[in-house]
């Protein structure tokens, strides 16, 4: 069958792609990708050589292009993963965050109908539901927690959940959604907290921390959530919506001060900075549904994943430096240069 990936040079959509053609040959990807400052082609270049794959660039709020793809192509199933993903950007520009996220989720689910897709799935965040307090480790999001969301982001998100959910019931699209927690491993873009503190710490410059770095998050790695998105298109059911968590929680300061370690950089590095604005406490996830359903568990412990991941970036320190060298470099500046100044 054919499956199209949307954003599937991102982060967690490549993962997902390569994945995909490792473990189904038989299956076609079809990838498109608008390249955004977080859509890296390089990141696809080892898919490029096999057969059954192609990518086209393409904008998913382009409703004439996503058509004539659709057409051309008649999808079987459909995974979107295109997203604006970053809290920080969504706070300093909200408006593309809701064009894509939800007009561009839109678009997708209207040539869905079109074309007759067996299952379209949408990849969300477990940010809609807000944020669980610090002295509660006993409470955890389900899939019938509210939706309570803090940011931009995680508005536009839940907007496009809320959407999903009312195309199956009006028009009876076969949709699926995930929500997971923080990812992170291999290709992730330098701005997200793991990526961006290796990085920093290699090169001996200031690791930004919000706040006093208290903020708990659970860690989910990248590979065990492809793995739980393939079941989820291939044997989940219908209309349901599947909370995917790693059971792997830190607090950010803990992991900045774990990666210090590993890389034998001094602890000094850190620099705590002005907090985020609406900044999340604490994210955990109950799993227990996927589990019981299509017998998915994480299989990676943060332990392990994290060394693996920091394996990952230095070997492939070509890859990100070329993105830190360019447009990103300027961001990190606009967000972080008045709060590091502030902090000395």
């Amino acid at each position: 069958m054919t499956i199209l990936v949307t954003g599937g040079a991102g982060f967690i959509g490549a993962n997902f792609v390569y994945m995909e053609l490792k473990e189904h040959p038989e299956d076609r990807i079809v990838c498109i990708d608008k390249l955004t400052y977080a859509g890296n082609l390089e990141t696809l270049k080892e898919a490029m050589e096999y057969p059954n794959f192609r990518f086209k660039r393409m904008d998913i709020c382009d409703r004439e292009k996503v058509f004539a793809l659709f057409e051309e192509e008649k999808p079987d199933i459909v995974v979107n993963f295109a997203a604006e993903s970053h809290v920080d950007r969504s706070i300093e520009d909200p408006e593309i965050f809701l064009k894509t996220n939800i007009l561009g989720t839109q678009v997708m689910m209207d040539a869905s109908r079109k074309y007759g897709v067996k299952r379209y799935h949408q990849v969300s965040t477990d940010e809609v539901y807000g944020d669980l307090p610090l002295d509660r480790p006993d409470l955890f999001f389900t899939e019938e927690t509210p939706l309570k969301t803090s940011s931009p982001y995680s508005s536009s998100k839940a907007g496009a959940d809320l959407l999903v959910n009312a195309y199956h019931r009006t028009f009876g699209l076969p949709t699926t959604i995930s929500r997971c927690s923080n990812n992170y491993g291999p290709y992730q873009f330098p701005e997200k907290l793991i990526p961006l503190m290796i990085a920093n710490a290699l090169a001996d410059k200031p690791l930004p921390v919000y706040g006093e770095g208290l903020n708990v998050r659970d860690w989910l790695y990248v590979e065990d959530h492809c793995k739980a998105i393939d079941l989820i298109i291939r044997q989940g059911k219908v209309g349901e919506v599947y909370n995917i968590g790693g059971h792997n929680e830190m607090k950010n300061i803990d992991i900045v001060k774990l990666i210090c370690e590993a890389l034998d950089k001094p602890e000094s590095l850190i620099t705590h900075v002005e907090d985020r604005k609406g900044h999340d406490m604490r994210y955990a996830i109950d799993p227990a549904k996927i589990h019981g359903e299509l017998g998915w568990l994480p299989e990676t412990m943060f332990k392990d994943g994290i060394k693996k991941t920091i394996q990952w970036y230095l070997d492939n320190k070509e890859w990100w430096e070329r993105i830190i060298s360019g447009e990103y470099q300027s961001y990190f500046a606009s967000m972080y240069g008045e709060r590091l100044k502030d902090a000395e």
